[in-house]
């Protein structure tokens, strides 16, 4: 075989699939839990800290309701989109995937973004997830979504890794990070960063402003808003890795899920994201409706700070779904209703005609 051949056929490998692997895989998921006995090392101190921050959300809810003023309320709302963006568009789409590049002005209010919602400094968070993507659902994988909704929800966090995890930190390329500056900036300053844009500020602000109640403004815009975000983060951990279509790829459990997607900003779309993660919107369509992460990068590619975002042309979309996809895909190829020239002749002769009469 001639060496362009060699290229070309190690290029068309990367977008098939073995269909026998696809059945295999759709068995598997009937049984999610992992076959392999895995040892389970809690960390106490930290399920205490989950625990006590939930409890602390739960009065918050309540808080909402029964004292909180509305400016408190729509505060919250708003910290948890600017820190859920700095998660999605930053720690993500930017750090995790360079799906397109920023300019540093709006790599460092990324960085400050994604402070805010304290799920860990950026060089973590992103060594995390290429390992995620690169192992998915493995035991290397932090949050194996084959051994279970809670693990990979949030049981991944109070628990000791998997060696295999370990071992794929030392090879994963996280050499573009370690030359960053606002990224090093991030990880050596980040405890007072956090506790001062994730805690202090936002129980600050409603107080000063419109003389809210310490309390109100700590439960509601701070602790309430602060575990949502976490919940809706890891959403896509989990209930994205369970429930939902896999158009593009049905061999793997990331699937597509759009109540997931409303509540992480646009992250729900995981199916098409797992197969083609160098795509900066995420997602097949670019519908701000459901992706409001999408719309945050294309307002800043409109004034120049962000750049050299990647998609995927609309032809390798179609051939890997029609390859490896479930199905679930809207290809256009549907009936409008009797006169399509797509209805078949078969359907037509066993269609049932009430009242017919001759033209």
């Amino acid at each position: 075989m001639e060496p362009c051949e060699d290229i070309v056929t190690a290029k068309n490998s990367m977008m098939e699939t073995d269909f026998n692997s696809v059945e295999k895989n759709k068995e598997e998921r009937m049984q999610i839990k992992s076959e392999e006995p895995v040892k389970v090392d809690i960390i106490w101190g930290i399920v205490l800290f989950f625990v006590i921050s939930h409890l602390c959300a739960i009065y918050g809810l309540y808080l909402v309701f029964a004292s909180a003023k509305l400016q408190t309320t729509l505060f919250g709302i708003y910290v948890w989109i600017l820190s859920g963006i700095g998660v999605t568009a930053g720690l993500h789409r930017l750090w995790s995937h360079k799906s397109y590049k920023a300019k540093w002005p709006l790599r460092f209010i990324l960085m400050l973004m994604s402070t805010i919602a304290f799920e860990n400094h950026i060089y973590e968070w992103c060594m995390d997830h290429r390992i995620h993507h690169k192992y998915t659902d493995t035991n290397s994988d932090p949050h194996n979504a084959k051994r279970g909704f809670f693990f990979s929800h949030i049981g991944w966090l109070v628990v000791r890794r998997h060696p295999d995890y370990y071992d794929k930190c030392q090879k994963i390329d996280m050499s573009d990070l370690k030359t960053d500056n606002i990224v090093m900036f991030q990880k050596i300053f980040y405890i007072p960063l956090l506790l001062l844009l994730c805690f202090i500020i936002p129980t600050i602000l409603p107080v000063y402003f419109w003389n809210e109640t310490y309390c109100n403004a700590f439960f509601v815009s701070t602790m309430l808003r602060y575990i949502f975000t976490l919940n809706m983060t890891w959403l896509v951990n989990s209930a994205a890795h369970i429930w939902g279509n896999r158009p593009y790829d049905a061999s793997i459990n990331p699937s597509e899920n759009l109540s997931v997607a409303l509540g992480s900003l646009g992250e729900g779309w995981h199916n098409y994201h797992h197969v083609f993660p160098w795509d900066y919107k995420a997602a097949e369509l670019g519908h701000y409706r459901a992706n409001l992460t999408t719309a945050f990068i294309d307002f800043f590619a409109l004034i120049g700070w962000a750049y050299d975002m990647k998609t995927v042309s609309n032809e390798i979309i179609l051939k890997r779904a029609g390859r490896t996809g479930d199905g679930s895909r809207f290809n256009g190829d549907q009936i409008w209703g009797w006169d399509d020239t797509d209805l078949s002749t078969e359907d037509k002769q066993l269609t049932r005609v009430i009242n017919k009469k001759e033209d």
